[in-house]
């Protein structure tokens, strides 16, 4: 299994305004979905930073992305391990696959792979 990028999942009731502050370093929009907008660096499109107002399907939003090549894998591994799932996998709307976990900080990270 390997990593294929990591993003920072920022929550924000200023979405719009956040979007217009990091546009000034440099990032553009990549992806909207009204909940969530995911902002990426054109030269390098795994620099990455979300903003959301909340998650549609689970019941926290997320800290942290990690999208992964091999979800399923993920999901087994950290089963195994016990870590406290606190969003099922499964197949969501908008194209991905994928669960979310509590880590030993106490951080929720949202681990995906595209469809």
């Amino acid at each position: 299994m390997s990593v294929r990028r990591v993003v920072p999942n920022i929550p924000s009731e200023a979405v719009r305004e956040s979007c217009d502050f990091y546009g000034l370093l440099g990032f553009e929009e990549v992806m909207n979905h009204g909940w969530i907008i995911t902002l990426a660096s054109p030269s390098n499109p795994t620099a990455q930073v979300s903003f959301m107002t909340s998650d549609k399907t689970a019941p926290v939003a997320p800290d942290l992305s990690v999208e992964v090549d091999d979800v399923d894998a993920a999901y087994a591994a950290v089963r195994g391990s016990g870590a406290e799932i606190v969003h099922p996998l499964q197949d969501e709307e908008w194209g991905v696959r994928r669960f979310l976990v509590r880590d030993p900080n106490g951080q929720v990270v949202n681990v995906l792979a595209h469809r």
